[in-house]
């Protein structure tokens, strides 16, 4: 997830981020530095704790607050109405209930709050999208849950959150199976 194809389109999908944040999956936190100025706070959510001692620099570098709380995101133990923006990339793929998830981050977002996204899933393409569903229980396996086939627009509006934008692209360099963009904003349908 730190490849240079994968880093360019960070910025771009955190660009309109402001406010009080929250961050499902975390990781290793390489979105931190592509927060824009207008984040006073973020607070961050993941399961998994991977290197702590990098995770703790990065942490330590950002200019706003941070925030761990090491959990998964279907059931999140914070207020509703809590957050101006929540902030999703390369996550929603590996979280076993993706749509609980999703209405945690709508049940958490203040209203006129923002989701921001930026995941890989389901290709429009026919042929490709049958290699990715082929490819997906090697990917799950290898990918520590990873998955290649799933239709990311409609696991947001399902959770109830109105995609205000939507970028569907390929990310160069990159098999079809696996760059597969979906970048955007969404806001809570209350």
């Amino acid at each position: 997830m730190s490849s240079r194809p994968i880093a360019s389109q960070r910025p771009a999908a955190l660009k309109d981020a402001r406010g009080e944040v929250l961050e499902i999956g975390f990781g290793t936190g390489l979105n931190l530095p592509c927060y824009p100025p207008g984040v006073s706070a973020l607070t961050v959510v993941d399961p998994e704790r991977l290197l702590p001692k990098r995770v703790a620099d990065r942490i330590a570098a950002a200019p706003f607050p941070v925030k761990q709380v090491p959990l998964s995101a279907e059931r999140l133990p914070l207020e509703e109405n809590t957050f101006d923006c929540v902030v999703s990339t390369f996550t929603l793929c590996t979280i076993p209930d993706a749509t609980a998830a999703l209405r945690e981050v709508r049940r958490v977002l203040k209203s006129g709050g923002t989701f921001l996204f930026l995941e890989h899933g389901l290709n429009d393409d026919p042929v490709v999208a049958k290699w990715q569903r082929r490819l997906n229980p090697i990917q799950r396996f290898i990918g520590r849950g990873c998955n290649l086939d799933r239709r990311i627009d409609a696991l947001i509006s399902d959770a109830g959150l109105a995609i205000a934008r939507l970028d569907r692209f390929l990310i160069p360099g990159m098999p079809r199976t696996h760059a597969t963009m979906y970048r955007g904003a969404a806001t809570a349908q209350k």
